[in-house]
């Protein structure tokens, strides 16, 4: 049985949904701007995004870390 996890605003939530709310709610160009990676400013794709991500946790937790503060100001 999953553990359930409601002060977590990223439980349920995979690294895809959290690039494409991110990049739907910011656009590729102001994504690289507040995270200043490659994945982002050059090319910029979900597929590309996340091979990168899933192998950086420094990036993974600069992107989840975004991703909490726009919940948090919604």
């Amino acid at each position: 049985m999953a553990e359930q996890q409601p002060n977590n605003p990223l439980h349920g939530k995979t690294l895809e949904v959290i690039v494409t709310d991110l990049a739907a709610h910011y656009g590729w160009e102001r994504l690289g701007e507040y995270i200043p990676i490659n994945c982002f400013l050059h090319e910029p794709g979900i597929k590309s995004s996340l091979k990168f991500l899933r192998k950086t946790p420094w990036a993974r937790k600069k992107v989840e870390d975004l991703y909490i503060e726009l919940l948090t100001r919604e």
